[in-house]
């Protein structure tokens, strides 16, 4: 069986010693390309409101979605504005940008927006180019902040604060650039950043970010018969994550008693029925970022878990004092 990439980078695996050059000719050309718009070489396209950018230097998920509704909500409460622009990875419309609203396909439009467009209820837009997904927004709505949802490296969306996220497990692996390691940047690109947040144990200088398990949900609401009871802790069940870190839902799992039969998928996995049916009689429990995918073929067995992140209240006293800094001047 052929070693996994996941598996040099986090288990400290000797075969990422013949990745390094090509590490290293990575880690320049981000370095290089991160200089180029510094000096202006390369030029950031401004907005009149300030950008919030949530983002991290490492692949796969660090959990940059959940703190991104967060934000949302909280500047909602604070009485601002906000609108969110994201990559919309998975989608496959034809022209770009996307609004994005509760009810979107996310074969259309992408996974991870089209959740933040359902707990959010506010204006979203998705596409390659973020700047022109800001735009729009603004164009179109009255939004006073925008919040990028990952884009740490697209600069070419200016941005007034940077926000990066950490996976208080995994780390930054074995500390390499892809492909021998799993960072887009080098390590030292978190020293520039505003605000270093920990999805799990935080460091020092970090602000801590939990999980907050919501009930469990059907997948598909409108299934005739009523709803039955979700399943309950101890049972064995069908886990499906097709997600960047799919082995720490299957842990939490784990971890309330659920007896798990794992079935890891691609991040922004596009699901057939074939995928999530196994005819055993068996729940199966899914993400929410996979359940939106799946909820046109899903049956009564099928369930996700809702999350919501949960940031200490001096996390939200510094991005409000960061805003106001813009305010400012």
């Amino acid at each position: 069986m052929g070693i996994r990439l996941e598996e040099l980078w986090y288990t400290g695996h000797p075969l990422y010693l013949p990745l390094l050059p090509l590490s290293a000719v990575f880690a320049a050309a981000a370095w290089l390309r991160r200089r180029a718009y510094r000096s202006g070489l390369l030029r950031a396209g401004a907005l009149p409101v300030p950008v919030i950018v949530v983002g991290n230097i490492s692949v796969g998920g660090t959990g940059k979605t959940p703190l991104t509704i967060w934000i949302y909500k909280f500047l909602k409460a604070h009485g601002l504005s906000p609108g969110v622009v994201s990559r919309g990875y998975g989608g496959h419309a034809r022209s770009w940008p996307q609004q994005v609203r509760p009810d979107s396909d996310a074969f259309m439009v992408g996974d991870e927006p089209l959740v933040i467009a359902r707990h959010c209820g506010g204006p979203v837009a998705v596409g390659p180019d973020r700047l022109a997904c800001a735009s729009a927004l603004l164009q179109h709505h009255r939004c006073d902040v925008i919040i990028s949802d990952d884009g740490l490296q697209h600069y070419r969306l200016g941005r007034d604060v940077e926000i990066a996220v950490v996976d208080g497990v995994r780390r930054h692996g074995n500390g390499h650039c892809l492909p021998a390691g799993p960072l887009r940047e080098p390590v030292s690109r978190l020293k520039s950043v505003d605000m270093i947040v920990t999805s799990g144990i935080a460091g020092r200088g970090e602000f801590a970010m939990k999980y907050l398990t919501m009930p469990m949900r059907q997948v598909r609401v409108e299934l005739p018969g009523g709803t039955p009871p979700a399943p309950a802790q101890g049972v064995a069940v069908h886990a499906v994550a097709g997600t960047g870190n799919p082995d720490a839902f299957f842990n939490s799992l784990r971890t309330r008693g659920y007896r798990v039969h794992r079935h890891a998928f691609p991040d922004h996995h596009r699901y057939e029925m074939t995928d999530i049916c196994f005819n055993d009689g068996l729940p199966v429990i899914m993400t929410e970022k996979d359940a939106v995918k799946c909820s046109r073929f899903a049956g009564p067995e099928h369930w996700f878990e809702p999350i919501e992140a949960e940031l200490p209240p001096v996390f939200g006293h510094r991005l409000l004092e960061l805003l106001k800094r813009y305010s400012h001047g």
